[in-house]
């Protein structure tokens, strides 16, 4: 087998309302599609959702690396190869984790269709039935995400994730206002998305949160300051999260030797893919670190992707892939059990792709073939 076409789609994704994190807010979610075809007529799906504060790269920079340098270089490869197709992709450019992820995501697919088995079956098997699914917050005003944070409760959300970061001494009344609202049945993670910086406003922070016993705490420093975050981890009972410290294997090493976070959160847009998620979940796991596939707001293509490598690891325990949920019109059918999600036995990533939508959300497009 072979890949003899490649197209690529810049989409904006509806969403529902705004999403505001520490340092954006999205009135829609901009995306990259890429269509992967072999010469045995087989079709698989990939998406990169860039972020510009976490890996450097931009909706328009990601696709045309998409289109100039990666799809023209993987003309003519096996895609079952994934090691040598990420190899081949390093070669030809550095870095770019998010223009690579999609289209790992993309080979997985199309091999899993020409198999016959689903994309969790490539990376070792099926290890976990189902996870339940965490609602996520945007910033906003105390008494906001208290009533939001209460009525997902009353839909059966057993989990909250907090995005904060914006100033600390407003974020500490954003989580004590949900804690009292939900009461200490609800698990809450807080997010803090680099945030509040630094060790000393994390943990005045979080001495005045010790009530609050919240599950974790996940990136309130910069991301490459590894050293705070052993700070903080030796003066705080909570546990501690890294993500957007954490993008490949360099700094799985660094923060395994340093013993610098007690959970690492994996997203393909940072690492590369299923494959590269797929080997920092091994690295944790004999680390005996906890693990979760996070999201960049996917649509259905990159979410199925993150529950396959989730679905498939033993050091995975928890999911927040919820961006299909946040979407007003996706280019997939990733269907959730709220709040739980259970993936299907179809093979690849076991989604159906809306060709109408696709089309219809589409800014522009490119193809290249043999």
């Amino acid at each position: 087998m072979k890949i003899t076409e490649i197209e690529v789609f810049a989409i904006r994704l509806p969403l529902y309302e705004p999403f505001v994190i520490s340092y954006a807010s999205y009135s829609d979610m901009p995306s990259i599609i890429v269509k992967m075809t072999t010469d045995t007529g087989h079709v698989g799906y990939g998406e990169a959702v860039a972020d510009d504060h976490v890996t450097g790269e931009s909706w328009e920079g990601t696709f045309a690396v998409l289109r100039h340098t990666l799809a023209p270089i993987l003309l003519g490869e096996n895609p079952s190869r994934f090691g040598k197709i990420h190899e081949v992709m390093d070669q030809a450019i550095y870095g770019v984790p998010t223009a690579k992820a999609a289209l790992d995501m993309a080979c997985f697919d199309v091999v899993g269709k020409i198999y016959g088995i689903p994309a969790y079956d490539l990376l070792g098997g099926r290890y976990h039935e189902k996870f339940p699914v965490t609602h996520v917050l945007s910033i906003a005003s105390p008494e906001h995400m208290a009533q939001e944070a209460a009525e997902r409760v009353a839909l059966g959300y057993s989990s909250l994730k907090m995005k904060v970061g914006t100033n600390a001494v407003e974020d500490v009344k954003r989580i004590q206002a949900v804690r009292e609202r939900v009461g200490k049945e609800t698990a809450i993670r807080v997010d803090v998305n680099q945030g509040w910086v630094n060790s000393s406003t994390t943990l005045q922070a979080m001495k005045q949160l010790e009530s609050c016993e919240l599950d974790w705490l996940e990136q309130p420093v910069k991301a490459d300051d590894i050293d705070a975050m052993v700070e903080i981890k030796s003066k705080i009972a909570t546990p501690l999260m890294v993500d957007e410290g954490l993008r490949g294997v360099r700094e799985m090493r660094e923060i395994i030797a340093k013993r610098a976070a007690d959970k690492v959160n994996i997203k393909l847009m940072k690492c590369g893919g299923m494959y590269p998620a797929m080997k920092l979940a091994h690295m944790a796991e004999m680390a005996g670190m906890e693990c979760q596939v996070g999201s960049m707001v996917e649509s259905s293509i990159g979410s199925a992707a993150g529950f396959h490598v989730a679905f498939s690891q033993k050091a995975m325990t928890s999911v927040e892939l919820t961006g299909p949920l946040k979407f007003s019109k996706d280019v997939g059918n990733l269907h959730y059990d709220v709040p739980f999600i259970e993936l299907n036995e179809k093979p690849g990533l076991g989604i159906d792709v809306d060709e109408q939508a696709l089309e219809e959300l589409t800014v522009r497009k490119e193809k290249v073939s043999l």
